[in-house]
């Protein structure tokens, strides 16, 4: 069976980090069936305010409202087996930690944890208090994999969007999505 992926595209800055991700997943076809999408009401504000568009309609993905708790990747019996948080905000992760299932991106990620699936939580928010980084632990803990939005340069990227791929390609890679992207040393 090919993967079967969860996005959850939350509130906090990096609304980019969410559209080349979902671009490359538009590469990678072949190694997915489903590619379900939820995304918050600040999610949709801030992609309108940071990208100036609402081009995340066009995506061909299933996406379903925050509180659809019919949604199939609500339950481990649908086998999603894979679902990344980008950009994942700290109330987010909060909630998540705390197995605080009060909206679909919270229940997807708690189905994930407990059926020892993979959880990717691409963290953006700088600098980090001890809540923060305590919460960090607990998921990590808990089988998750903190993914911060830090972007490497050894690539010697150009754009915006290539900075950002460096973070992309390194959490489709954590997942077990195979991807073309610079590695070191090759």
């Amino acid at each position: 069976m090919r993967n079967r992926i969860v996005i959850a595209i939350t509130g906090a800055s990096g609304a980019l980090y969410a559209k080349v991700l979902l671009d490359k997943l538009l590469q990678v076809k072949d190694q997915w069936d489903s590619v379900g999408v939820v995304m918050s009401n600040n999610a949709k504000e801030v992609w309108q305010t940071e990208l100036g568009n609402q081009q995340y309609l066009g995506y061909p993905f299933s996406f379903y409202e925050k509180n659809d708790f019919g949604a199939p990747f609500a339950s481990g019996s649908a086998q999603y087996n894979i679902m990344i948080v980008v950009p994942c905000s700290m109330g987010t992760l909060g909630r998540i930690a705390s197995g605080t299932s009060d909206d679909l991106v919270t229940r997807a990620a708690d189905v994930i944890l407990k059926e020892r699936r993979k959880l990717i939580l691409v963290a953006r928010e700088t600098p980090y208090n001890l809540i923060h980084i305590r919460n960090m632990e607990t998921v990590t803990l808990a089988g998750g994999i903190i993914c911060p939005a830090s972007p490497s340069f050894y690539s010697r990227p150009v754009t915006a969007e290539e900075i950002v791929a460096t973070v992309t390609d390194r959490a489709l890679a954590l997942a077990g999505v195979s991807i073309d992207g610079f590695r070191w040393g090759q």
